[in-house]
């Protein structure tokens, strides 16, 4: 490679590194904890579930308690599974019917107990989980402008990749092997960086492309849109699956009798180990209700198998079916392989555990790349001015992102002490200290003592974590072992083995002397 391309390459990867840092570290730590979010759920509340995408539940009574409450009639009512066997996600779209009661033109996203079929909002059912996965892509940030940050983050990051691979292609071999620790700091920083850069770049790439797809993936294709479909949105989405055929509205009621289990019952009989995963009902109670149905294969025998049939239910005809065997395409390939290598759930706690410890490698990885970016210029011939802004810059970084730690394990104690804690009060407590935390440690102008400070009180907090727990349930990590309740026993057992590295990382910290 020439001086030039290799000046352009080393420039674009470091402008594009440090422009995304502070956003991607707060991804990839968010969402290395994310791997693990029905397991926090489940400790939060207490009660032990199982993690599945298949749906339990009598549709038919939960039809019959929902109609009473919100009216039906018109509405298109869908079931969801949200990977928690206690409860079915439930969404109420406003009824087609104009003369339709006030209720009923009343949008509802619902959380459905599947034994006592009470209902919870959303806001009413917000966890801890959910909001460590929700920070991953910045959903806090009103919509849609966090989902496409965190997109562009991702797409950035990918160029931030490939121009790195590039810039070490000659050495990236020798470098691998290479660490340094005992050497002026920019060595040092530059061995941690390119070593584990290369330990974690196939995790990072696959994150870096599903992330980009996932959030802009739309915007993406936007001129195709434009070009192909004439603006049309809605047949784009047709064309990607993401929506299904709408059918109008007739106001006529429905006369015949039906039974949406038996049509449930009917489909799953259609294939071996098929699991239910949705079910949508359009035009309730009109003469043009039509019910789909729709599931997958067991992954074990089967990685992508997407069926589903749509029943129109004044004539009991089979309106449409696709078998997952044999009518499996390459779209579905595609979305679901994308979306189970994102989200990790294939291969079990092993893959969980090994992608958290990459994500914080990753972690590892984008701050050391902020400490390469600033001790290559600390240098005498550098005016003071910028010598100081530069300075000033990571000390911002890295009390931001340093301070995550600490914050995450302070809001975990205090969502166990007052649980529930709901989305608000969970939005304050993690909000408001993380940002006096950071304000503290910008004020400090101390990197190692906010390094220090942060490993330590994280470590300390951690440990609190199963105590705060124990204390408060009475269900101590060795009783919900011997009670065979894994989720709040793995999240403490975590949190220990967790805390106990942090601990020692800070004391090698400690018994170092940093080098001038």
């Amino acid at each position: 490679m020439n001086n030039r391309n290799y000046n352009i390459f080393f420039h674009t990867h470091t402008v594009s590194g440090i422009v995304i840092s502070v956003v991607l570290y707060v991804i990839f730590f968010a969402g290395s904890f994310s791997f693990f979010k029905e397991d926090i759920a489940s400790w939060e509340s207490g009660q032990p579930t199982s993690v599945t995408s298949k749906i339990e539940l009598n549709f038919d009574q939960a039809l019959k308690v929902l109609d009473n409450t919100y009216d039906l009639h018109g509405r298109k009512v869908s079931f969801y599974q949200p990977q928690n066997e206690h409860s079915v996600g439930t969404s109420l779209e406003a009824s087609k019917d104009s003369l339709a009661s006030k209720k009923g033109k009343e949008s509802q996203y619902l959380i459905l107990n599947n034994s006592t079929y009470k209902t919870t909002t959303y806001a009413e059912s917000y966890n801890l989980g959910e909001f460590i996965y929700r920070l991953h892509f910045l959903a806090q940030i009103p919509y849609p402008y966090g989902y496409y940050l965190s997109g562009f983050i991702a797409l950035f990051f990918l160029f931030a990749i490939v121009t790195g691979v590039l810039v070490h292609w000659k050495k990236i071999i020798s470098s691998f092997y290479v660490f340094r620790p005992k050497e002026k700091l920019k060595t040092l920083w530059t061995d941690a960086h390119t070593s584990l850069g290369m330990l974690g770049l196939p995790f990072q790439f696959v994150y870096a492309v599903t992330g980009a797809f996932f959030m802009i993936k739309l915007l993406m294709v936007a001129p195709s849109v434009q070009l192909l479909y004439q603006g049309d949105q809605d047949k784009l989405y047709k064309e990607l699956k993401y929506s299904g055929t709408d059918y109008p509205f007739e106001y006529k009621a429905l006369t015949k009798s039906f039974s949406i289990n038996e049509m449930v019952a009917a489909t799953k009989k259609n294939w071996d180990d098929f699991n239910i995963t949705r079910v949508e009902i359009q035009n309730y109670g009109d003469a043009n209700m039509h019910v789909l149905v729709k599931g997958e294969i067991d992954y074990g025998k089967k990685f992508t198998g997407i069926g589903e049939m749509v029943y129109k239910v004044a004539t009991g005809e089979v309106v449409s079916k696709k078998d997952p065997i044999t009518q499996t395409t390459y779209l579905d390939s595609v979305k679901n392989i994308l979306y189970r290598i994102h989200f990790g759930d294939y291969g079990g706690y092993g893959l969980k555990i090994i992608s958290f410890v990459l994500g914080i490698l990753s972690c590892f990885v984008i701050i050391s790349g902020v400490m390469i970016w600033l001790v290559a210029r600390d240098k005498k011939n550098m005016p003071e001015k910028k010598r100081r802004f530069n300075e000033a810059v990571v000390r911002i970084y890295l009390a931001i992102c340093l301070s995550m730690f600490p914050v995450t394990a302070l809001t975990f104690i205090i969502a166990k002490v007052c649980y529930p804690l709901g989305q608000d009060n969970t939005y304050a407590v993690y909000f408001i200290s993380w940002l006096l935390l950071s304000i503290f440690f910008i004020l400090k102008k101390n990197n190692r003592f906010t390094n220090q400070f942060c490993l330590l009180s994280g470590s300390i907090l951690g440990f609190l974590i199963p105590i705060t727990n124990g204390i408060k349930t009475g269900n101590w990590f060795w009783v919900s072992y011997s009670n065979h309740q894994f989720q709040p026993f793995f999240v403490d057992v975590f949190w220990i083995i967790l805390s106990v590295i942090t601990l020692y990382a800070t004391l090698k910290l400690k018994s170092s002397k940093p080098k001038k």
